[in-house]
């Protein structure tokens, strides 16, 4: 069975950007390694076969095994470039090397759960799912696959903020680092500590509503004629 945290990769000799297309049209993607204070390595990858790791979800923020000539580093999807007009298209790939005694920043996915079943959703609200990730900093043996967000209890036109996310242990968000220094008065909350997911009363379009929207459309039309 394929690891999909395992990537297979070559040594890129031949760099620059008519290179970097020789590679794409023939098949391949140009990649580079760096980090833990070691050498930035050029590198390849098979187009096809990197498509089928970035299919699982868990690969953007999983400690992925690079092989380079049987040789094998210890490394995370750093960043992604693909083509503009087709996500399918893979242009270049960055890895960051990592080490066990240092900290690390990464971006992991939310998942929301609870939804249907929360007390404001019963009230008639609405769910809002205001962030889709996070930025954390961990060491690579506690960066989690994803972190879970329990909306089961969220009454109407309440939120959910970043201060209140249930963390793994070893884990730090990096936007209440940046809260730590701010002063605030008694029972305020910091600007950085933002609401992931909230549950609103929707907003109800009256007759009276629609006879307005309906006014300003016939008046801009007549404007423009």
């Amino acid at each position: 069975m394929e690891n999909l945290f395992e990537v297979q990769a070559e040594l890129r000799t031949d760099t620059g950007k008519g290179a970097s297309r020789r590679l794409r049209h023939a098949g391949q993607v140009p990649a580079i390694i760096y980090g833990a204070e070691e050498t930035p390595v050029s590198l390849t990858l098979d187009h096809n076969k990197f498509l089928r790791h970035l299919e699982e979800d868990a690969f953007y923020a999983h400690i992925l095994t690079i092989v380079v000539d049987g040789k094998k580093h210890q490394a995370v999807l750093k960043d992604l470039q693909r083509h503009p007009t087709s996500d399918m298209k893979i242009m270049h790939a960055d890895f960051l090397r990592v080490s066990a005694k240092h900290a690390m920043t990464m971006t992991v996915q939310l998942h929301f759960l609870g939804d249907d079943v929360a007390p404001g959703v019963k009230d008639g609200g609405k769910v809002s799912h205001l962030m889709s990730d996070v930025e954390i900093s961990c060491l690579p043996k506690d960066l989690p696959e994803f972190i879970e967000v329990d909306t089961s209890g969220l009454e109407l036109d309440a939120a959910i903020h970043l201060s209140e996310l249930v963390l793994p242990k070893g884990v730090t968000l990096t936007a209440l680092a940046h809260a730590q220094d701010e002063e605030l008065e008694e029972g305020s909350r910091s600007t950085y500590d933002q609401a992931v997911v909230s549950i609103h009363t929707p907003r109800v379009v009256s007759d009276e509503d629609e006879d307005v929207a309906a006014e300003d459309g016939a008046e801009e039309e007549a404007t423009e004629d």
